[in-house]
């Protein structure tokens, strides 16, 4: 479910490009569930293949998340609240910014591009890694309150 529910927050929000929760909840779920957190993330994946097809641009995927995952990972498990507040909307949006660079290692294996073709479709992409930076940091905002609910109702089924 929470899997579909990443996949259906992203959908909802495709008018705006590179303006999702995808980040956000990779984060939240992370935070809460740790490795498990990798099972929703999946699904999510999977989810967008079977949806948009699984072309070239699906690739990546299958570890650009991970990438966001694994950083929230080596995060302090007990970080107080006020530093959270700033930490977690920055990590999200530094990931929607780097997501370009992420994406570019597949994106120059599967096309043959050599380095100064990598940083050239790098830089094609900044305007669109900018609008993923400023949505990752307004959606990371709620990175701290979702996970402090998913948190408390987790509690209540386990």
């Amino acid at each position: 479910m929470l899997g579909a529910l990443m996949f259906c927050s992203k959908m909802v929000m495709e008018a705006l490009p590179n303006i999702h929760l995808v980040g956000a909840l990779t984060m939240v779920y992370t935070v809460v569930f740790r490795w498990k957190a990798l099972i929703p993330l999946y699904v999510y994946v999977m989810l967008d293949g079977l949806f948009h097809g699984f072309a070239m641009w699906w690739v990546p995927y299958l570890y650009v998340w991970t990438v966001l995952w694994a950083v929230t990972m080596l995060l302090p498990k007990r970080m107080p609240k006020a530093v959270a507040l700033i930490v977690y909307p920055a990590v999200c949006a530094l990931h929607g910014l780097f997501f370009g660079v992420l994406y570019a290692p597949a994106q120059a294996l599967m096309f043959g591009f050599d380095f100064e073709q990598t940083l050239t479709w790098i830089a094609a992409g900044l305007y669109f890694d900018i609008a993923h930076f400023f949505g990752d940091l307004f959606a990371g905002l709620l990175i701290l309150p979702l996970a402090e609910l998913l948190k408390r109702l987790t509690k209540k089924i386990y």
